[in-house]
This record gives C-alpha cells, structure tokens and sequence, in this order.
C-alpha cells in the first residue's frame, strides 16, 4: 500500500515493515531477536525458529524492495539471554550476507537493557529521534516539533468484533497526522490493542494481507494484495 503522509512517498508493506521510497531505506519495529532464547534461559518451555524465520523474512524484504539501507526502530534484541552464541552465530551469518546495506538502530528501551551491540554485526546504534527525510525516526511514540514520527514500541493491533462474542485481534499500522506507530517485526512478540482516535488511519495485517480498517466498522476491507 503506497500513501504520501510529511510530503514522502511510503510503502506499507504486508511483512509488517514500511519503504521510504526516496532513500530506499526499509524500516522494522520491534524485532526481539533472541527472545525465545531469553524465555527458554529463564526456564519457560518456548519453540525453537524464530530467529531464523524472521531472518528468513527480513532477506525477503531486502530482495524485493532493493533496499539499500535498513533501519530497526528500537528493541533488536530482547534482553541479555538474547545474546546466545546460536543467535549470535545465525545473526552475524545474515549481516556477512548483506554487507552492502547500511543498518542502523535507534535504541529501544531493551536494547539498553541487553547490552553493547556485538560488533561483528556493523550495525550503528543511534539515540532518538533519528531524521530521515521529513521524518523523525524514535522509538518511542511521541509527537516532536521538529517534525513527522515514525515510532514502534506499543506494538500496536487492532480488535475487530464480529457476530455474537467473535473478535479477533490483528496487528496494524497506525497513523495519525504527525505520528506513525509500526507493528511489531518479530513473530514472537504479542501486541497492544490501540485506542483508536478520531481522524486515525489504521491498516491491518492478516495473512500476509493489509486491510484497512474504516473507522467504527467491524469489517474487514481490503486495501491491498
């Protein structure tokens, strides 16, 4: 889904990731990587794969939009656990892989708490707000006057009630008009229902799918394939 929002060009794209197409820069919220890894470290019984499925998802982002920089919006890595040597290990193997794109963190509040970034990874690690284009890259929802926010953190999804007590909940893009919140990247990642305001847009993910939601409307509308 293409929209023009702080007078750029943007992509929505259905792998919960945004393109700026000026700068072919592609930006993902929220990844937490090494988060199985920090919960299976404390003893709670989790699946194995997540690390490699959501590289294996980010190499397909970066393959088909061309990208030629990556930025994560916070939060990378979970915690210090994340850090486990096979992590590590599929990590760097992935970064060697794509050497050419410039990769930038803004740090999220988890970053801080796992720690340096290993540097076999060569990714710079910045503080926000970070500027791209017109518009200020945190990750932590704010409104700024210096300009447009994108922002991640909240993990944003949307309820959607249908007939009788049926209700699921997606996650979503939500924009308002000097603020942008991104889903969550990382499969392993759960969500926050939002509180939807008037003259909000809201565009939800289902089965590789975008949706845009109308606002106090039930169903589902497809905005693109």
């Amino acid at each position: 889904m293409r929209l023009c929002w702080a007078g750029a060009a943007w992509q929505l794209l259905p792998d919960r990731a945004l393109l700026a197409e000026d700068s072919a820069t592609l930006i993902v919220a929220d990844a937490h990587f090494g988060k199985a890894a920090t919960f299976r470290a404390r003893g709670v019984p989790v699946p194995h794969g997540t690390t490699a499925r959501n590289l294996g998802r980010l190499t397909d982002l970066v393959q088909a939009t061309r990208a030629r920089a990556l930025v994560f919006l916070g939060d990378l890595f979970h915690a210090r656990e994340s850090y486990a040597r096979e992590t590590i290990a599929a990590m760097t193997a992935w970064r060697s892989a794509h050497a050419a794109i410039d990769m930038v963190l803004v740090e999220g509040n988890h970053d801080r708490s796992a720690g340096p970034m290993p540097e076999a990874l060569a990714i710079r690690v910045v503080q926000e707000p970070w500027p791209l284009g017109p518009a200020l890259l945190c990750h932590h929802p704010q409104q700024h006057d210096d300009g447009f926010v994108i922002a991640g953190h909240l993990h944003p999804a949307v309820r959607l009630s249908g007939r009788g007590d049926d209700s699921l909940r997606l996650p979503c893009f939500w924009w308002r008009e000097r603020l942008a919140i991104l889903p969550a990247f990382g499969e392993f990642t759960g969500g926050a229902t939002i509180a939807r305001e008037t003259g909000d847009r809201v565009v939800a993910v289902a089965e590789r799918r975008l949706y845009e939601i109308p606002a106090a409307r039930s169903e589902l509308f497809q905005a693109a394939r």
